[in-house]
C-alpha cells in the first residue's frame, strides 16, 4: 500500500482528538479519589486496550515477540517507564491548568523533543530534514507548530491575569498556576519518551510486517511494550498514593465512596481509559502513511491535541471570563496550528 499523508494527517486528527477528550470523562467520577480513577482508567489504557487490539489486528503476536532479541524488547519498555512519569505529570497537569492551558504548555515541550531527537539520533536529521526542500517544508511546519502552541500559552497567561481567584477556582476547580507550571515542564519532556519507544520498536514493526500485517498495524506490538512500561511507573506510583491515602476501599464503595455511583465510575474510567490508548492506536496509522518522514508524525499528534483540547476547554467553559481579545488570541494559536499540520502533511507528501 503506498503511504498517503494526507490520509496520516486525517489519522492524526482522529488521535488528537481522542487525547484531547480522554479526561472529560474523569470529570464526572464521583467520590474516587485521582490516584484511584487514575489507576481503573490506566488498567484500560495499558493493558487491555492494547492487547486486545494488537492480538485482534496483527499476525502472530507472540510469534513476533519469540522472534524479537531481548534488547529490542526492553528498550521500548524502558521509554515506556520514562513516559510514564509524564503520564504522571500529565494528569497534575490538567487539575491544576485546565485542558486548553495545560495542553499547551506540556505538548509544546513533548512536540519539539519528541519531533527533533529521533532524526538525530538516527543521524539523519541533516539528510532529512535539512537538505531537501520536503524537510525544509517540514521544519517550516514545526515552526508554525512551536509558534501556535505559544500563542495559545500566551493566550492562557492572560486569561490567569485577568481572573479573580474565584473565577479561577469556578473553571478550574484546583486551578494552581505557579504548580502547574512546574509539573508541565517536566511533564512535556518526559511524554516525549513515548516518540523514543516507537522508535526503539522499529525492528519489532518490520518483523510483524514479515508475519503478514498490514502496514496500518505494524505499530500495535510496539505499543504494547511502551505502555506496559508506562503502566509500571503509574501502578507504582498510584499504589503508594493508595497505601498512604487509605483509598483502597473506595473500589468497594467504602469510605469517602460510600454511596458513589460505582457502576457509572467504572464506565467512566474505562471509556477514559480506552480513549487515552487511541490516540496512539491512530497514531500509529496516521505514521505508517508519512513515507520517509515518519518521525514528523510527533508534531503533528502533538498539534492535533492541541487544537481538540482547546475546543474541549472552549465547550467546558474555560474561556467564558476570558476578554474578548485573549479569546481572539488562542482562535489565532489555533489556525496557526491547523496550518501547521497542512504544511506538514504537503511536506511529506512531496517527499513521498
Amino acid at each position: 500500500m503506498t503511504p498517503n499523508p494526507l490520509t496520516g494527517v486525517l489519522y492524526h486528527w482522529l488521535g488528537g482528538f481522542a487525547s484531547a477528550s480522554f479526561y472529560v470523562p474523569y470529570r464526572g467520577v464521583k467520590r474516587w479519589s485521582w490516584e484511584i480513577y487514575w489507576l481503573t482508567g490506566g488498567i484500560f489504557s495499558w493493558v487491555l486496550a492494547p492487547w486486545f487490539f494488537a492480538s485482534i489486528q496483527t499476525n502472530d503476536l507472540l510469534g513476533v515477540f519469540a522472534a524479537t532479541p531481548t534488547s529490542t524488547l526492553l528498550w521500548p519498555v524502558f521509554f515506556g517507564i520514562l513516559w510514564g512519569f509524564g503520564g504522571l505529570g500529565y494528569g497534575l497537569v490538567m487539575r491544576y491548568l485546565g485542558l486548553s492551558l495545560g495542553m499547551a504548555v506540556v505538548l509544546g515541550l513533548c512536540t519539539v523533543f519528541g519531533t527533533l531527537i529521533p532524526p538525530l539520533f538516527t543521524g539523519e536529521f541533516a539528510a532529512k530534514l535539512l537538505d531537501t526542500p520536503s524537510g525544509n517544508i517540514i521544519l517550516l511546519g514545526l515552526g508554525l507548530t512551536i509558534a501556535g502552541i505559544v500563542v495559545v500559552a500566551l493566550a492562557g497567561a492572560k486569561k490567569d491575569q485577568a481572573l479573580s481567584p474565584e473565577q479561577k477556582a469556578a473553571a478550574v476547580a484546583e486551578f494552581d498556576f505557579r504548580k502547574g507550571i512546574v509539573v508541565a515542564i517536566f511533564a512535556g519532556i518526559m511524554s516525549a519518551c513515548f516518540a523514543f519507544g516507537l522508535a526503539a520498536g522499529e525492528p519489532i514493526k518490520a518483523l510483524s510486517a514479515a508475519a503478514g500485517t498490514g502496514p496500518l498495524w505494524t505499530g500495535l506490538p510496539v505499543l504494547c511494550l511502551v505502555m506496559f512500561g508506562g503502566l509500571l511507573t503509574n501502578a507504582v506510583w498510584c499504589t503508594i498514593l493508595i497505601a498512604r491515602n487509605r483509598s483502597a476501599g473506595q473500589w468497594l464503595g467504602r469510605g469517602e465512596a460510600k454511596g458513589a455511583p460505582m457502576a457509572l465510575n467504572f464506565a467512566l474510567c474505562a471509556l477514559a481509559g480506552t480513549a487515552w490508548y487511541f490516540q496512539f492506536f491512530f497514531y500509529t496509522m496516521g505514521e505508517s502513511q508519512m513515507g520517509r518522514y515518519g518521525f514528523s508524525s510527533w508534531t503533528l499528534h502533538m498539534a492535533s491535541i492541541i487544537i481538540f483540547g482547546t475546543l474541549w476547554g472552549f465547550a467546558l467553559r474555560e474561556w467564558k471570563d476570558a476578554a474578548p481579545r485573549t479569546r481572539a488570541l488562542v482562535w489565532a494559536g489555533v489556525g496557526l496550528l491547523i496550518l501547521a499540520t497542512i504544511v506538514i502533511g504537503y511536506g511529506n507528501m512531496i517527499g513521498g
